[in-house]
């Protein structure tokens, strides 16, 4: 066997793939172990038809134990965005894990060498994730996005005898469906904004007209964060409702929407691993969803978070786990699909009770809050989420680096609406050392014919950094965007404002036109 080192990770296709095993060194280049696949049968699905019983066992068994001695494990992250950059960058990290997949990936996941990427790999292709599974014996699947996880590739791995974490598509609805995960807040007494929920637009504006205005207007189904309208007129509401409704704008997302109350306060995140009975709370995040400085400009995927959020106390993280949380899991189980994964609750402190209350669910971890969640998590992550698929979380704690952490995603100009794509991006290797504790995230890059990265996304950098307090991690965020260079690409110049005093910092990249 030849082990090669490498300053770059590997970017390859399923049929010409060399790599089975990773582990990790101290240094910051991944060493690759070159070998041949291991021998499971490639099949449709890696069940007891297809492949002998001693065969599903060593996959189910790849890890022993969360506290004690562990075997070894390799891992499959399905997605390409900036979280699974995270993800990979934690698990790369993790004393168990062997080797490190991810599916597509993107060119700057595999160029820091943070996961051998796999380009080809159909992730909405349940046989086909299954086959390199068996083929290179992964033993834990990783689910970023939520779409595979609503189309049910959880599922269909489960039934082939591989673990995987994240939801089964029964649960998943709790983020597909914003009517089934109000349903459930009513049924399990889960405090939540007032809403009604409609398929006839002129049921809807007249709610609106009753309700008045502001007042929020979202589809029902996933629409990539693009779904949800803060509507601050009557006349907004009512172009939402015709958006949505009438013109068909989210397609099947939109065939019914929910009108709900707009409550004002502070907005939180709060991520909880499941084990179908047991939840474990992650350190509190907050993001920035407005495009614009100073919360302003359309809804987005998220411009920027930080890691701990002071908003959220231990004594309001605490109610959170009681009143939402905990019942969230006991009602999914009552309800005949357990939750397996982790629960981003998308909270908002409402201003005139000071009490938490939900105002959506995600199955998955939250893109940017992630980022920042994985750069202070010091826990081997790999026998984290495979103690959740096992039902093990109560036997697990979790160690964090101590300060904060903060994450700025540099986004294409235009975003989040139409944008141009392949504007070149350069000083990256630069920018990663303009300060202590940086970390970039690849959310949406390629490498162009010239070996420069080029812009092929709305979010495309996430510029995260590590720091004793919230200050310095700013700080030393904002050093290294100031470092990059890239003319088609802006940023928020204040994330982090609402817990820290403001600070001017660069704003070449700050405007665009909404």
């Amino acid at each position: 066997m030849a082990c090669i080192s490498h300053n770059f990770g590997a970017s390859m296709k399923i049929g010409r793939l060399p790599v089975a095993s990773q582990r990790q060194f101290p240094n910051k280049f991944s060493q690759l172990f070159f070998q041949q696949p291991r021998n499971f049968r490639s099949s449709k699905f890696c069940d007891s038809q297809y492949y002998s019983r001693s065969n599903r066992h060593r996959i189910f068994n790849s890890v022993s134990s969360v506290n004690g001695v562990s075997e070894r494990v390799s891992v499959l992250v399905i997605g390409g965005g900036g979280r699974e950059h995270s993800l990979c960058y934690a698990l790369k990290r993790s004393h168990s894990c062997d080797a490190v997949f991810c599916a597509p990936g993107n060119a700057g996941i595999s160029n820091a060498g943070d996961a051998t990427c796999i380009e080809d790999l159909d992730i909405f292709d349940s046989s086909a994730v299954i086959d390199f599974c068996c083929k290179w014996g992964v033993g834990l699947v990783v689910v970023g996005p939520e779409a595979p996880l609503v189309a049910g590739l959880t599922n269909d791995l489960l039934k082939a005898g591989i673990r995987a974490f994240g939801p089964s598509s029964e649960a998943a609805a709790l983020e597909g469906s914003k009517n089934f995960m109000k349903s459930i807040c009513d049924k399990y007494g889960i405090p939540t904004a007032k809403y009604e929920t409609f398929t006839d637009p002129l049921a809807a504006k007249k709610y609106i007209k009753e309700q008045g205005a502001p007042i929020v207007v979202k589809a029902d189904g996933l629409a990539a964060g693009k779904g949800v309208i803060v509507a601050t007129t009557l006349q907004e509401a009512f172009e939402a409702v015709d958006t949505i409704l009438v013109n068909g704008s989210f397609g099947k997302a939109g065939s019914s929407i929910i009108v709900e109350e707009f409550l004002e306060g502070e907005e939180a995140s709060f991520f909880a691993l499941v084990d179908g009975e047991n939840a474990l709370a992650l350190e509190s995040a907050q993001d920035h969803k407005r495009v614009n400085d100073g919360d302003t400009g359309p809804n987005t995927g998220g411009m920027g978070a930080y890691c701990p959020a002071p908003v959220l106390t231990q004594e309001l993280q605490s109610q959170v786990m009681s009143s939402i949380i905990l019942p969230t899991v006991k009602g999914m189980s009552k309800e005949g699909c357990k939750f397996v994964g982790v629960l981003y609750a998308g909270l908002m402190i409402e201003k005139k009770s000071g009490l938490p209350k939900l105002i959506e669910y995600n199955v998955r971890f939250g893109d940017p809050e992630c980022q920042v969640l994985m750069v202070r998590l010091e826990s081997d992550l790999a026998q984290v989420l495979l103690a959740a698929c096992k039902g093990e979380l109560n036997s697990v704690t979790l160690e964090w680096a101590p300060g904060s952490a903060m994450v700025v995603v540099m986004a294409s100009n235009g975003y989040p609406g139409s944008y141009v794509k392949g504007t070149k991006i350069q000083n990256l290797e630069e920018a990663e050392v303009a300060a202590p504790g940086v970390k970039i995230f690849h959310a949406g890059t390629a490498v162009d014919a010239d070996g420069n990265y080029i812009a092929t996304g709305g979010r495309v950098l996430g510029v995260t950094a590590k720091g004793k307090d919230l200050e310095e991690a700013r700080d030393r965020a904002y050093r290294a965007v100031e470092e990059i260079k890239w003319e088609g690409g802006f940023n928020r110049t204040d994330i982090g404002w609402r817990a820290l005093p403001l600070k001017q910092t660069s704003s070449k990249w700050c405007e665009i036109s909404t």
